[in-house]
């Protein structure tokens, strides 16, 4: 998961660069240096990233089986999800809300949300979707079965739970909320001829549920980062349109970050083209920039 050193230095190098940001020495006071050719330094001590631990995560998830919203799978995936972010010592809530699908039938959802150190006032957001898609309708061999999301949802969670279990054991000065949405992926099938009752097609309800119901009122953070089907083998990232135009500053310094550690392969600084996923509703109800 190439996304580990990245997100994980950013995580702590924030704590650093949000700390100074009202500070008359803000112009001078970095921890990275963003040019292509210099490599990442930092006066922060960044722990190791477990790779194995972070797919045992993903296993894990999906030894529940589909979380399609609305089943046992789900929901003990997101009793487990809870569960574990809570003995890391995180506040953890929950967030039930109904869901109203691409055809107008509802599904009972929940997003989990875990804040380390929740009462800090300057927070960034590291954000996942942990359901499945209840049909593969681009496989053939699955169109019409309940796919298992390994990839799509799975290795985001596994992410960001791992930097959850290591940030738990610092002492960071900002807070970070993890948001793991639910009823992502329910959106319109290939074979649906009907129109969406939903002007995402139905993708992305939990995440526009919480971007307009922040678990916290009033909430803000300086910035976000969404993680999604980031779990392919040898896999190369190029920054959405959406990104780039809400948030250019942080699209350039993640992938800046990631050329620093040596991952210019995978992180290709060029535009990829829009996409409609969780950082939509909440970079346009919640005002806060979240790239994907």
């Amino acid at each position: 998961m190439i996304f580990k050193k990245i997100v994980f230095s950013l995580v702590f190098c924030s704590s650093f660069i949000v700390s100074c940001k009202n500070s008359k020495e803000e112009t001078t006071s970095t921890t990275t240096d963003t040019s292509q050719n210099t490599p990442l330094t930092s006066p922060i001590k960044v722990p190791v990233f477990s790779a194995d631990t972070s797919y045992d995560f993903v296993a894990k998830q999906v030894s529940f089986g589909p979380r399609v919203p609305g089943t046992a799978a789900n929901k003990k995936c997101a009793d487990w999800m809870a569960s574990t972010l809570s003995s890391y010592g995180l506040k953890v809530t929950k967030q039930p809300f109904t869901a109203t699908l691409y055809d107008g039938k509802s599904v009972a959802s929940t997003n989990i949300i875990a804040a380390y150190n929740p009462l800090a006032t300057k927070r960034i957001v590291l954000a996942a979707h942990f359901d499945s898609r209840p049909f593969g309708d681009k496989d053939p061999s699955v169109k019409n079965k309940a796919i298992d999301g390994a990839n799509d949802g799975a290795s985001g969670v596994g992410v960001l739970m791992e930097i959850a279990r290591k940030i738990a054991k610092d002492s960071l000065t900002i807070g970070v909320d993890f948001v793991f949405f639910d009823t992502e992926d329910w959106g319109t099938p290939m074979s649906y001829t009907g129109e969406a009752k939903h002007e995402y097609s139905g993708y992305c309800l939990g995440s526009e549920y919480w971007a307009k119901n922040p678990h916290v009122k009033p909430y803000t953070a300086y910035y976000g980062i969404l993680l999604d089907m980031v779990g392919h083998a040898d896999a190369q990232f190029r920054y959405d349109g959406m990104s780039n135009q809400v948030a250019p500053s942080i699209v350039q310094k993640v992938w800046s970050t990631g050329a620093n550690l040596g991952f210019s392969k995978h992180f290709i600084y060029t535009e990829g083209g829009g996409i409609t996923d969780d950082h939509v509703p909440v970079n346009t109800y919640a005002k806060i920039p979240m790239i994907d």
